[in-house]
């Protein structure tokens, strides 16, 4: 299993480039195969960008970039600028947010929205392959030359009902996934997109799954302090209904939490029901924490 962390604002960090670089940094310094940018305040693709000029190793993904904000000419532009930074370490991860903030916030129509996904899948995952794209069907009538880029662009995609996971298992390389339990990604998100990757002659999809981990002596004051920082996840309808199918209040409950053992033998059941990457959302308890969980994931990677 590949082990990354997030490194943006996900674990309620603030919107500071320096500070996200130098976790970024301190991510590949330590040994860890992926480092993971949110797209919240900060943009996740002019971050990737910087972080993957000052690295050397570490895979830079987004997780996730939102499809409404951005046509995707644009989206490809910036993909193809951000993967010469990387020079050939990033991978974009894209998703359709939420209907708050697609209607909300942005004032967009969020109607037939796997529909919408796969239109713009049609678009964005060719030219991730340097392919043209042509294309007469609406909303996204184009006709693109291949990028700038010698190097292809790995697509994850942010899916948790079931036709977001058919879709993605067919067009895309993978899925990001956040607020899912084990049984829910055994259950649920894994046997969804590998059925659409077989139906599609695709290969076996990759599957990132986040969750907050913390090597602790203090397992009862960490989840606590999780409950706090992630708290806003269990509002959100997408996260609320993959809370409830796993039978939990919030995601706190599906956080890994408690000292070495607990938390190798945790990982390694993920790793068996087909977790192939797993995001850590770095919090502590105790000054330390984070440096010693980082620690034993590096260690961990396999």
């Amino acid at each position: 299993m590949r082990i990354g962390m997030m490194v943006g604002e996900g674990s309620g960090a603030e919107p500071n480039l320096q500070e996200l670089l130098k976790r970024g940094k301190a991510a590949e310094s330590a040994g860890l195969d992926t480092a993971w940018i949110a797209n919240i305040a900060l943009d996740a693709l002019t971050a990737s960008a910087v972080l993957g000029n000052i690295t050397e190793r570490i895979e830079i993904g987004t997780a996730v970039m939102p499809i409404f904000t951005r046509h995707p000419a644009a989206m490809i532009q910036q993909t193809a600028s951000t993967q010469q930074a990387c020079n050939g370490r990033f991978t974009l991860g894209v998703g359709l947010a939420h209907k708050f903030m697609v209607e909300g916030l942005w004032g967009m129509s969020y109607d037939k929205p796997a529909r919408q996904m796969r239109d713009y899948l049609d678009v964005l995952v060719p030219q991730m392959r340097g392919e043209p794209v042509k294309r007469v069907d609406p909303p996204f009538k184009v006709n693109l030359a291949p990028p700038p880029c010698e190097h292809t662009t790995s697509v994850l995609v942010a899916a948790l009902g079931p036709l977001m996971l058919r879709l993605t298992g067919e067009m895309a390389d993978g899925t990001i996934a956040w607020a899912t339990g084990l049984r829910t990604l055994e259950e649920h998100i894994v046997p969804g997109l590998t059925a659409g990757a077989e139906s599609a002659g695709r290969p076996t999809p990759r599957v990132v799954a986040g969750f907050p981990v913390v090597l602790t002596q203090k397992p009862d004051e960490a989840r606590a302090l999780a409950a706090e920082v992630f708290k806003i996840y269990a509002t959100v309808p997408s996260y609320r209904a993959m809370l409830d199918r796993e039978g939990v209040n919030g995601v706190e409950d599906l956080a890994i939490i408690g000292d070495e053992q607990t938390l190798r033998s945790e990982i390694n059941r993920l790793e068996s029901v087909g977790v192939t990457d797993l995001c850590v959302f770095p919090f502590e308890v105790e000054e330390g924490e984070i440096d010693r969980t980082i620690e034993l994931m590096a260690d961990l990677r396999g």
